[in-house]
């Protein structure tokens, strides 16, 4: 590996420790070397908080004049909660900087880089590029499509099943997949279900990790508000909770539920909920991702819809079988196996006893 990847992967190391606790704000690291050494390190730590490259010269102090900076994401260029980190990194000295990857912010979007640029400091752009991008998916996606990013989540069996023939689906997956599960959650601005798996489980949708944690938007689609008012995800405030509900939904009951504190109602002029419009609704509300842990039914329609950015699949040793039971992808089908949906496996891996597939919608092909 060559000393500016090395350096580089190195910021990327940095950023991926912080992934989640920095939304809605990208996750960067940045590394100042001079003369073969590391006299910085840097990464965004929460929102509001100084970012990557502003640590990584806090630590270099004066050596930092005529040093090198690796940093994964484009140096901001405009005032928000902190000032531009393009100005610092001109402040400092530096004299090249290594950049992952530029911002899709509209607000950035090349400007740091002609900033720096302009002040005779030499900026390289796209080394580890694709790694970089990776880390911060969710964000370059919603900057790019102006939607969230959704990812579906579902735990089955060898058979593919998510449940037995009676409904049970605890546990299908072990203690492995479900602590990964909870990492997720953290990762993701919100979390999504269907009413049908509030009635059954009453979850509570939290993050539950050994060292916390930050808790998701919980999302509940309930088209008729059928969920009972002393529901986990209403009685519990340790995150906020939306519920949707179409057009036909009882008044009365809405009142109940929009009178507690963490609860807001989102009511559709329309008799079933419309995922296209849901997710309009979510990006006006600037969130970015969704993590839909929903049954077959919720799963199948964004599907059918194409509203589906990822999904990670738990594959437990087990077979289940039954003709009751029900399989991730349970609703309409094809006739044919050519007309399928088709995706493209990003990694597999072993998380226990259990296999963890991911993958994403293969790209249909422009002529």
């Amino acid at each position: 590996m060559k000393d500016e990847q090395f350096y580089m992967q190195h910021a990327i190391d940095l950023a991926k420790l912080t992934v989640g606790q920095t939304r809605p704000n990208p996750s960067v690291g940045a590394v100042v070397v001079k003369d073969g050494v590391v006299i910085g390190t840097g990464t965004h730590l929460q929102p509001g908080q100084p970012h990557a490259e502003v640590y990584a010269l806090q630590q270099a102090q004066e050596q930092a004049s005529g040093a090198t900076m690796f940093v994964t994401l484009e140096p901001c260029s405009h005032y928000g909660k902190t000032p531009p980190c393009a100005k610092a990194v001109i402040d400092s000295g530096i004299k090249k900087v290594y950049v992952s990857t530029l911002d899709p912010n509209p607000k950035v979007a090349g400007k740091g880089i002609q900033w720096l640029k302009d002040e005779g400091i030499e900026v390289e752009v796209g080394l580890l590029e694709e790694q970089a991008q990776d880390i911060n998916q969710k964000f370059f996606h919603f900057m790019k499509h102006k939607r969230p990013f959704v990812t579906l989540k579902t735990a089955v069996s060898m058979d593919g099943k998510t449940t037995a023939n009676s409904g049970d689906s605890k546990w299908i997956t072990s203690i492995e997949s479900r602590h990964d599960v909870h990492v997720y959650r953290h990762q993701h601005e919100s979390i999504l279900v269907g009413s049908k798996t509030v009635l059954r489980d009453d979850p509570q949708l939290t993050t539950r990790l050994p060292h916390g944690g930050l808790n998701p938007t919980r999302i509940v689609l309930d088209t008729n508000l059928s969920i009972p008012i002393d529901a986990n995800l209403l009685t519990n405030d340790q995150a906020e909770t939306i519920v949707v509900c179409a057009k036909q939904a009882d008044y009365k009951k809405e009142e109940k539920i929009s009178s507690i504190d963490h609860v807001k109602v989102w009511r559709m002029d329309t008799e079933r909920i419309d995922l296209v419009e849901l997710l309009h609704r979510l990006k006006e509300d600037k969130i970015m991702s969704v993590y839909v842990e929903g049954g077959s039914t919720i799963h199948s329609e964004f599907i059918q819809k194409e509203l589906f950015d990822e999904i990670h699949l738990y594959m437990a040793p087990k077979l289940i079988g039954g003709e009751f039971s029900k399989a991730f992808y349970n609703q309409l089908g094809f006739d044919q196996v050519e007309d399928s949906v088709q995706v493209d496996f990003k990694n597999v891996e072993m998380l226990g006893p259990d296999l963890k597939i991911t993958a994403r919608p293969q790209q249909k092909e422009v002529d």
